[in-house]
């Protein structure tokens, strides 16, 4: 099971595009170096140099592959050429549709195209442009949530409407140790997309704040308080803080707009101010109330209790896996069988 033979990575296992710059170089590099794919995440701006300065930074760390994120609902044009340009192994797009001339430049430059969706009608519609692979994110999934579906119901959907084409399908959303693993292959992904975990690693550029709240709080909520002005109609799920839960209930007019200045960022190289409300989740280099900034996190939080390496948590997703199916299930024969 797994991309082996179609993306060419030796593990299943896909560290989800974090942003806006929680999955930087060092944490690409470290789940590239450990056999699996690291997306970077492309700027919510243009800056096509930066973000070649990214892909580069990331080549001097690694000589794996890796990919690149693109959300399509904000500007990206000059941004896809970077990527392209520089032939990264796979790009991943989401919140937008996904076109066949994009899937067409794509492969004219040796590059894979992977689409994250959230619904059955959106799999259809990436499977009939030629898509190389699908991302199914089901609602339990932390950060932007693009669907209204469960991942336990839409994922057997989406396998079954694959069926027998060279379409691997990506299970997200709630997914933290090998056995969710397990169950998402249970369900017939070939791979994981894991999110939350990987934002709880050593080289991740969230700052140790939100780090340390993803181990101390457990629940989370689907909500569309934050970055209602930014990204309108973008629910996300998030971690309940007690600022949270303090505005929770939100009147649906009141955005970030107009609310005071509660830190400071430097994202992507540009210096950015943080409202009460924002959809900017801290990051190192920020200063401020960083507990009462929004903290993306899924719905399996509740199972991290530590920070770890990147790279121990590729070995303890795959080995664990392949533990609980040889324990559980009757004994697989070799690692390849979940890699």
């Amino acid at each position: 099971m797994g991309w082996k033979g179609v993306l060419g990575f030796e593990y299943g296992v896909v560290q989800a595009p974090l942003g806006p710059d929680i999955s930087g170089p060092e944490l690409v590099a470290a789940v590239a170096n450990a056999g699996a794919i690291g997306f970077l995440r492309a700027p919510d701006w243009e800056t096509p140099d930066y973000l070649r300065g990214l892909i580069k930074k990331t080549r001097t760390l690694t000589d794996k592959p890796f990919g690149v994120a693109v959300i399509l609902a904000f500007p990206h044009e000059e941004n896809m050429k970077a990527i392209l340009a520089e032939k990264v192994a796979v790009l991943q797009v989401s919140w937008g549709d996904v076109r066949e001339e994009l899937v067409h430049e794509a492969h004219c430059a040796g590059v894979k195209v992977v689409p994250q969706v959230g619904s059955f009608e959106e799999a259809r519609k990436a499977i009939d442009v030629g898509v190389d692979a699908i991302i199914v994110q089901g609602r339990e999934a932390g950060g932007h949530v693009i669907g209204q579906d469960g991942l336990i119901s839409l994922l057997p959907r989406v396998v079954d409407l694959v069926g027998d084409r060279d379409i691997p399908v990506i299970a997200a959303g709630g997914i933290v140790d090998e056995r969710g693993y397990v169950a998402a292959l249970a369900l017939g992904a070939q791979g994981i997309c894991l999110g939350t975990r990987f934002v709880a690693t050593e080289e991740s550029h969230a700052h140790p704040i939100y780090k340390r709240k993803l181990l101390e709080l457990d629940e989370t909520e689907y909500t569309n308080v934050f970055g209602r002005a930014r990204w309108p109609g973008a629910p996300q799920r998030v971690l309940e803080t007690p600022f949270f839960k303090d505005w929770k209930s939100l009147p649906a007019h009141e955005s970030e707009i107009n609310q005071p200045l509660i830190g400071h960022s430097t994202i992507n190289g540009m210096e950015k101010d943080i409202r009460r409300f924002s959809g900017t989740v801290p990051n190192r280099t920020t200063t401020g109330d960083i507990e009462s900034m929004v903290l993306y996190a899924g719905e399996g939080v509740g199972l991290i209790k530590e920070i770890l390496p990147a790279a121990e948590v590729v070995k303890r997703l795959v080995e664990g896996a392949q533990l609980l199916i040889h324990q559980q299930f009757g004994g697989l024969k070799s690692k390849d069988e979940v890699a």
